[in-house]
């Protein structure tokens, strides 16, 4: 069991670190093509509608025709997209397409594999499980952008190599994925009778604190770091004109790596008290960005990173151990992509921020969108104490 529990943690490492390969480039890519801020979100934002694309069906696939068989194809999914990222750099609209399969892949094997880490770490250990599938997630997630500023600060062709080296990674790594052990008995009948329609599978039981404490916070388990990995490092850039790329790399890692934060925070506070906090951290976070977009304190995005990907491990982490703890095992791949299908759609903010600050200016729009974060944190304390939830 341990040696597949560690297995799954490195496919899951393999999607992180393929997503923001190209995070810290955008700035390259802007350059490069002669891209406005809202086309440059656009590259990291297409993303969201390869997840909203898959999510739907592969939970319930995988309930269906089992983990391994939907989760594998989709992580070599990921070293083809890739390949077609790099094979695109000259073309906005091949960047565009391998962002899409990226978030195709993302929807996939993301809520897939938070089920399968559930079953194969057993009853009891749901916490741990969605501690353990969103640290490795994060973590994958902080080692692209480092390693993309590396090959671009070493001046070894940055659109290129990254890309080769999760290609490889994954090529090595497929193999061993493939001996995992599924956890599903796809010759069940009554499991080949289960649909594969989109459905939210959440049981009765936990309907109450579903949409009273999950559906209110889940969109800003994205809302919150896709403004640190792709809005604020973008648009302080100017302010730093020869650090642009390693600022980028830096806002991203710390975002990641500050996932990790999640596990103390959720299992010293239990995952319902922790998502109030999750709450607060990403309001913190949006207020220091805001800060050095408005005052030229082009640094202060490095501490908002930190903030902004605490908030975003915690309240993913409290979202799936809040599930999992009421989740039927029948219905355990459909619960988890459902969480992940609420918080994916909070990728958009870059770009819904961008656009909205052609209208009025970018300051009054980060300022809005903190105001709107500050009224979800008291309504997660208030409908916690209205559940008398506990832990």
């Amino acid at each position: 069991m341990r040696n597949s529990v560690w297995l799954l943690a490195a496919g899951l490492l393999l999607v992180g670190y393929g997503t923001n390969i190209s995070t810290p480039l955008l700035v390259i890519y802007r350059e490069e093509l002669g891209l406005g801020d809202s086309a440059t979100m656009a590259i990291f934002t297409v993303y969201v509608l390869g997840i909203v694309s898959t999510l739907p069906f592969a939970g319930p696939a995988s309930d269906r025709f089992g983990r391994r068989n939907v989760f594998l194809p989709f992580v070599i999914l990921s070293a083809l997209a890739s390949l077609v990222i790099m094979a695109g750099q000259s073309s906005f609209a091949l960047i565009l397409l391998g962002r899409f399969l990226l978030g195709v892949v993302s929807g996939a094997a993301l809520g897939v594999g938070a089920a399968w880490m559930q079953e194969l770490m057993g009853p009891g250990n749901e916490q741990r499980a969605a501690l353990l599938t969103t640290i490795v997630t994060y973590f994958g997630f902080g080692i692209g952008p480092p390693i993309s500023a590396l090959f671009d600060a070493a001046d070894i062709n940055p659109l290129t190599w990254p890309y080769l080296l999760h290609v490889a990674f994954t090529a090595l790594a497929a193999p061993f994925l493939w001996r995992l052990r599924e956890t599903v008995d796809v010759d069940d009948p009554s499991v080949r009778a289960r649909p594969i329609r989109p459905r939210l599978g959440i049981p009765p039981a936990a309907r109450p604190v579903f949409w009273m404490i999950v559906v209110p916070s889940a969109i800003w388990v994205f809302a919150f770091p896709s403004t640190s990995f792709a809005l604020f490092p973008v648009i302080v850039a100017e302010q730093v004109p020869d650090a642009d790329v390693a600022i980028a790399a830096a806002s991203g890692a710390l975002t990641a790596w500050s996932a990790l934060l999640a596990r103390p925070i959720v299992g010293r506070l239990g995952a319902s008290s922790a998502l109030p906090v999750g709450m607060v951290m990403g309001v913190v976070g949006y207020i220091l960005g805001t800060a050095a977009f408005a005052t030229g304190n082009a640094w202060w995005v490095l501490p908002a990173a930190i903030m902004l990907g605490a908030s975003s491990g915690t309240l993913i982490s409290s979202a799936l151990a809040i599930l999992g703890e009421r989740a039927e095992p029948s219905q355990r791949g459909t619960i988890n992509s459902t969480v992940f299908l609420l918080a994916y759609p909070g990728m958009v903010t870059p770009i819904l921020l961008t656009t909205a600050g052609q209208w009025v200016d970018l300051t009054t729009a980060l300022v809005a969108v903190t105001l709107v974060g500050v009224g979800a944190t008291l309504w997660s304390v208030v409908a916690r104490q209205r559940l008398a939830l506990v832990g």
